[in-house]
């Protein structure tokens, strides 16, 4: 019981804190800054703090996930609670896995080609340089990673 309450919590602080900074905090920096290239900057900050958290929450969800596998009596001549708690595992490992690929390719992948592109634009930012259609392809493909990601989230609170 306490295994499962853990894994909620960790799953809803993931999910809130994607919903939040992706949804809430950076479409909120760039309809209030008029300088695009600040509210860049700091959306790339928190979106890289955001990267760190779900990691650690990936690992912790794992390591949850793991230890209540010691709890599972499943095997050929289980009863359907045993066998239903296991499938149940299988898939929350799935889950997070899933969304834990999505932040390392963003992070690790998109995220440094994205950040080298601006570092190459200069003051005048990205989207007034020749990186331009670079730059909105990989933020195209980043947007649509977080959004997979945020509705793995949503599945992940609800399997809890």
């Amino acid at each position: 019981m306490l295994l499962a309450r853990t894994r909620l919590l960790v799953a809803t602080l993931w999910a809130g804190s994607l919903w939040a900074v992706g949804y809430l905090a950076a479409p909120t920096l760039f309809a209030t800054l008029s300088d695009r290239v600040l509210a860049g900057t700091i959306a790339a900050s928190l979106f890289k703090n955001e990267a760190w958290l779900s990691i650690a929450c990936a690992l912790v969800m794992l390591a949850l996930l793991w230890v209540s596998k010691g709890a599972e009596t499943g095997g050929i001549f289980a009863g359907s609670a045993a066998n239903s708690a296991a499938k149940t595992r299988r898939m929350l490992l799935l889950i997070v896995s899933t969304m834990l690929a999505c932040t390392l390719v963003s992070h690790f992948g998109l995220q440094p080609m994205m950040a080298a592109l601006r570092a190459a634009a200069g003051p005048g930012g990205v989207m007034e340089g020749a990186a331009k259609n670079e730059f909105g392809m990989l933020h195209g493909i980043s947007s649509s990673i977080y959004l997979v990601q945020s509705l793995l989230a949503a599945w992940l609170v609800v399997k809890q």
